[in-house]
């Protein structure tokens, strides 16, 4: 009977991880994420798993903003807004700085 309540315990416990493992194994293709790998972190690896899951889960939450890229044009590895594509010239726009200076009624000293 001593047996009993520690075993009894013990079982809890691992349901208790198995059910977690579970709902991870099943959640993380929705988020892009290997499934058996953070099912067997999250089993093996109890408390700190499931939360470095829900933790990383958060990270890759769908972003509501990523639908209105055709605002954005890619210049290199920068996304720039619209309205933000005028205000400095790029340091590779040389040509259209030295215009820029022209049409400002300074003189080029190559002039």
């Amino acid at each position: 009977m001593e047996l009993l309540a520690p075993l009894a315990l013990a079982v809890v416990v691992v349901l208790i991880l198995l059910l977690a493992a579970t709902w991870v194994y099943i959640d993380a293709p929705n988020h892009e994420m290997s499934p058996l790998k953070w099912a067997a972190i999250t089993f093996f690896i109890p408390f700190f798993g499931f939360f470095a899951y829900i933790f990383e889960r958060e990270e890759r939450m769908p972003n509501p903003d990523a639908e209105r890229r055709d605002e954005h044009f890619v210049d290199g590895a920068f996304e720039v807004h619209k309205s933000r594509a005028d205000d400095a010239p790029w340091v590779s726009d040389n040509k259209s700085v030295d215009q820029n200076e022209r049409k400002g009624g300074e003189k080029n000293e190559n002039e």
